[in-house]
């Protein structure tokens, strides 16, 4: 590791509220950790088809291989301490995967989330007090701020969310609108102190560092070209107002096979969920359900949805276990949810056999608690990180719902909302799911009205039968809902498969790699 520093005063045409003051540089080869009392803005490089290492990258998905899920994991260690001495996390900033699209189809970039995830979860994050909470929750989680900014030039066909999130603006692959300037710019003018980290690809890493250096009116000295994964750019910022470029080389060879979790998963049965159904519905025929092992058919004969897809497969989950307790959100999942997210693909496999994983938009906000009156805000990161270790061992395209908001303002009636009418019309109908097999990684409160929907769909003049909304409880992140519609349209549901990982005994921490 090389320490490189540059004397600066910096500009007050920029309102940059700084002293002026000078830096020197050590020549040490092994830089103390950063210090907590200066601006840190700490980069970290995520792999995309136009910069990276050899196996680090699926060409064809343009995300993260075993290999590069690999290096995420020990660079998240090295992170948290030799660049930080073990100390937490202020912000942690990625890019948003719809800024960035790649291949012929047109895949967001999950590399950059990816490559970060696990040092989210080597931080501990103590939730804003919200209401009439008087304990503030803490947990082993730290949010990722991916969403758009404010009056953001929205990639195309991106709808704009239900919620905006100036606190929790992620990166744009392009900087568009100037977002990633006024993202720098307002940490350095508000003299936030601490360790504010980003993942993102060269390209956007190269001219964030570029603009910091102009933003400064310094003569750091940058980097010139992709030096490899393992680089970390650290541009920190004293109390006086001196800066300096640090360049770390963490050394890291990671293993092309998948990750192996430190201690193997305590498997369970299917009994998560109290409640046990099945419904098949085939048209011109009542439909029959079994509840609880009680086989009951309807009265009125079941009729082809018009353009519902054919050939047809998809498997709810639900994200990793995210709520220590009730009030705790922060768009993430927590620690033990890591141990389920890098076991899905072990614990789903010969269960299921998606060719796609799908997901909601993570630059979508939810705000603390659920309220929309609350000042606490954060991206919903928390579904697309739960499948995202899932598609990487399987090879898998991941697809991200951006067209529409699968997310709600009133979660309290989800049975006739926008997000469920509109899931219904992206999933099941019109043709462009027919044939395919689709991993959802969803919010568990909208799969029974979702499924209920669809269900009424069979049946425009009344008589469908439904699920309860209670039937997915708030405790089971591990049950699998499956809906399947054959060569005709003929639907069948059930939720008989389950992930197999006893939520009870996943452990408090992270593993470590």
């Amino acid at each position: 590791m090389k320490k490189f520093a540059g004397v600066l005063n910096l500009p007050l045409a920029l309102g940059l509220l700084l002293l002026g003051g000078c830096g020197s540089s050590t020549g040490l080869d092994a830089p103390a950790p950063l210090s907590k009392q200066n601006i840190n803005l700490v980069f970290v490089l995520s792999p995309d088809l136009t910069y990276s290492a050899q196996g680090d990258l699926n060409q064809t998905t343009a995300n993260l291989t075993n290999q590069g899920l690999n290096r995420s994991l020990m660079m998240a260690s090295y992170l948290r301490e030799q660049v930080m001495g073990k100390q937490n996390a202020t912000g942690i900033y990625a890019l948003a995967p719809m800024t960035h699209l790649q291949t012929a189809n047109n895949l967001p970039d999950m590399a950059a989330m990816g490559a970060i995830q696990q040092f989210a979860m080597l931080n501990q994050f103590t939730q804003p007090l919200v209401g009439s909470a008087t304990t503030a929750a803490a947990a082993n989680s730290f949010p990722l701020s991916v969403s758009y900014a404010a009056s953001a030039v929205l990639p195309t066909g991106v709808v704009t969310p239900y919620l905006g999130c100036p606190s929790c603006q992620g990166l744009d692959f392009a900087n568009a609108g100037g977002a990633n300037d006024a993202l720098l710019a307002g940490l350095v003018i508000a003299k936030a102190s601490g360790f504010h980290v980003f993942a993102a690809p060269w390209g956007t890493t190269s001219a964030m560092l570029t603009r910091l250096n102009q933003l400064l009116g310094a003569s750091l000295n940058l980097p010139s070209a992709y030096a490899g994964p393992n680089r970390v750019y650290a541009v920190s910022i004293t109390p006086t107002g001196s800066a300096s470029l640090t360049t770390f080389d963490a050394p890291l060879s990671p293993a092309a096979s998948a990750p192996v979790l430190p201690a193997a998963l305590v498997q369970t049965a299917c009994t998560a969920q109290a409640h046990k159904f099945s419904f098949s519905l085939t048209a011109g025929q009542p439909y029959s359900q079994t509840i609880d092992g009680v086989t009951s058919t309807g009265n009125v004969p079941a009729v082809l949805p018009a353009g519902i897809n054919k050939q047809q497969t998809v498997y709810m989950i639900r994200h990793a276990e995210a709520h220590p307790s009730s009030s705790f959100e922060n768009g993430n999942f927590v620690a033990p949810g890591q141990w389920r997210a890098l076991g899905l693909a072990d614990a789903l496999r010969g269960k299921i056999n998606p060719d796609r994983v799908v997901s909601i938009d993570p630059a979508q906000v939810i705000p603390s608690g659920g309220s929309l009156a609350s000042p606490y805000r954060y991206s919903y990161v928390r579904t697309t990180m739960t499948a995202e270790p899932y598609a990487i061992s399987n090879n898998l395209p991941f697809y991200l719902v951006s067209g529409f908001s699968l997310m709600d303002i009133n979660f309290t009636n989800l049975q006739a909302s926008t997000s469920v009418i509109k899931a219904n019309d992206y999933f099941f109908t019109d043709g462009a799911y027919t044939g395919k097999k689709v991993l959802l990684a969803w919010e568990h409160a909208h799969f029974a009205p979702t499924l209920n929907e669809l269900l009424k769909r069979y049946f425009p003049n009344g008589g469908q039968p439904s699920i309860a909304n209670n039937f997915w409880p708030e405790t089971d992140y591990d049950t699998v809902w499956t809906v399947t519609l054959d060569a005709q349209g003929n639907l069948t549901a059930d939720n008989a498969l389950c992930e197999g990982i006893d939520t009870t005994k996943l452990p408090p921490a992270a593993p470590q790699f």
